[in-house]
This record gives structure tokens, sequence and C-alpha cells, in this order.
């Protein structure tokens, strides 16, 4: 074996400032992924491999162009360059299939829309502030631009939240023992993927889904088509305002890390005036390590900064926010996904 060979052939480390760079650059790669997802390129390779000019031909865009995003995708291992100008799917370009159990397509277009993307240019004015940028570039809080302003933006993030759903359901459903459960109430659950995930796999178990009205009617078109409409009632309301709901546990997934503590501290004594002795919360959502230890929560944080001004949460940080709820934080449930489960009692 020729060792000078081997080692001039060898990966070499990377400088640090070209570590940096390739960082710096990331929102370049997050643009061109939005791109494939946004004109479906995924869905056109599903079948065989295809050339970009015709790729640019069934998406009216320009051929040029469309190869040079592709190509970038394909050097980061998103779609591969089968042969000169022909592109086809990898592993990593199947997670943005429209019809894949692990599809990111929905969330690579919300992270992507120019509404959302835009916020990212103030984050500084966010840490000079504190508050998030969103209402600062949009004029209004998230939730009512998109809910009540932009409701094509509106459904982009539904759509995108409903794979995160997907995502977790696996884990959620593998993490935790529901076989002692009667009624699971899942609070601003959205269209009810993950209440829906919980019910398929516990048949002994009831549902309550509990949100705000617009999201009811794919809520109830989902739900039917899960076979688990039956099983399920509707309640329409606001979680700051009265959650009306008795039930034996209390999924919040993705609803804390929205808020700040005060108005998560409203939420919570809301479920408190309703929940029955014995009864449990569940919160779902990342639990950062409070170390240098990589975690997909402290990047995500980020996004709670600028856009609904929520925060991702330590364990000490939850059990601080419990304990002025009424809480008593009982245990922590890591799962295989990014998420664990945080669950607590009314503390006596």
């Amino acid at each position: 074996m020729n060792t000078a060979t081997s080692a001039a052939n060898a990966p070499q480390a990377m400088p640090p400032e070209a570590v940096v760079m390739q960082m710096v650059m990331g929102g370049f790669v997050a643009q061109a992924v939005y791109v494939a997802a946004k004109l479906g390129i995924a869905d056109l390779l599903e079948t065989k491999p295809q050339s970009a000019a015709d790729l640019a031909e069934q998406t009216n865009m320009n051929a040029g162009a469309l190869y040079r995003v592709l190509r970038a995708l394909a050097s980061v291992g998103i779609f591969r360059e089968s042969e000169p100008r022909t592109f086809a799917l990898t592993p990593l370009a199947e997670t943005l299939l429209s019809d894949s159990a692990n599809s990111v397509k929905d969330a690579a277009i919300w992270m992507g829309e120019e509404p959302h993307w835009r916020v990212y240019s103030e984050m500084l004015w966010s840490v000079e502030t504190g508050k998030p940028a969103w209402e600062r570039v949009h004029g209004r809080e998230v939730f009512p631009y998109l809910f009540e302003e932009n409701a094509p933006l509106g459904e982009i993030f539904n759509r995108a939240m409903s794979g995160f759903s997907r995502q977790a359901i696996p884990a959620v459903v593998e993490a935790y023992d529901f076989s002692n459960i009667k009624t699971l109430a899942d609070i601003g659950g959205g269209y009810g993927h993950l209440l829906a995930g919980v019910l398929n796999a516990n048949p002994h178990l009831r549902g309550v889904l509990f949100d705000l009205p617009p999201v009811f009617a794919g809520a109830a078109e989902l739900l039917e088509n899960e076979n688990v409409i039956d099983r399920t009632e509707l309640v329409r309301g606001d979680f700051f305002e009265e959650i009306p709901v008795s039930a034996d546990v209390y999924l919040l997934k993705h609803i804390i890390h929205d808020w700040d503590d005060e108005r998560n501290v409203k939420i919570l004594k809301n479920i408190r005036a309703a929940m029955p002795d014995g009864a449990k919360i569940l919160i779902v959502d990342a639990v950062i390590p409070e170390d240098n230890e990589q975690h997909f929560g402290k990047i995500l944080d980020l996004e709670m900064l600028v856009s609904p001004g929520g925060l991702e949460r330590t364990e000490s940080q939850f059990r601080t926010l419990l304990t002025e709820a009424g809480f008593r934080l009982t245990r922590i449930i890591p799962t295989r996904s990014p998420v664990s489960i945080v669950e607590a009692v009314k503390a006596i």
C-alpha cells in the first residue's frame, strides 16, 4: 500500500475559517431546499431520473438556473447527478416527497416562504430588544397574521406542523404508556395528527381535540380518514380564555415553546382549572441540555426568538414554569425523536 498516496487522498479536515464560512452560507442551502420543495422536484423524480431541462419544462423554470440549484443540492446529498445534467433521488431527497412518512417538504416550504424568511433579517433587533421580530416586520404577532391576515401562509404553516406531528407520532406512542388512560385531550392540536396516531395505537382511548375554529375543517377530514372521528370530540376555543375539557391526560405538543412564561402560565392554569383529580399533562417539546452538546432544540430556539417570542426550555426552566402554574414535574421521558415528554400533575 502506498501510504503517501493514501494520505494524499484521505479527507482533510477543513480549516476553522472554512467551517464557519460553510455555516454562513447555510442560508443558501436552505433556500435551495425551499425551491426544490416548492417546485415538487422530488415528486417529479419519484419514478425515474430526469434532466434539468425536462424538470424546468414541467415547472416552468429556467433550465440553466434550475440545474445550478440542483447541482448545489446534489453536492450536499440532496439529489444525485446520475448523468450529466440529469438528477435522481437520494435518501435525503426522498424526505421531500409529498407522500413520504417522514416528509419535511411542507416544513421546508414554510421555512423558506418570503414572509417567514424575511423575519430572520431582523434577528439582531430581537437580540437587542428581546422581542419577536415577526411583529416588527409584519405589524402583527405571528398567529393572528397567519390565521386572520394571510390564510394561504397559515395553511402552509398548518401543513408544516402536521409534518412535525407525523414524525413525532411513533416516538411518543413508543415512549409513553397510554394503557391506563380513558380520555386524551390534545390542546392546540391542529389537524389532530398526533391525537389520531395515539388513538390508533390505543383502541380503548377516546380523544378530544381542542383548538381555534379555522383548523376544524381540516381536522375533521383527517380524523375521518384515520378512522378515529367516532372516538373524537372536537371542541372549539382559545386556550388563553378557557379550556372546558375534562380528560385523564392533557397533551400539549409544540404549544409551550411558542409562548413566554406569562402566557404559558395562563394556558396551564386554564388546564388546571378544568382537569379532574389524578389527571396529568404531557408537554411534548424539546428539552435542551445546559452544556455545549449539539441539540436540535438549541437551533429551533432561534425560531422561537424571532417568530412567536417563545423559547425552548431546559429541565430547570420547565420545572420553574410548571411550579408557577400550580403543577409538579414528575418525570421527563426521552424519545427517539428530538422531542421529550414532560409529565406533570397538580401540585398539592
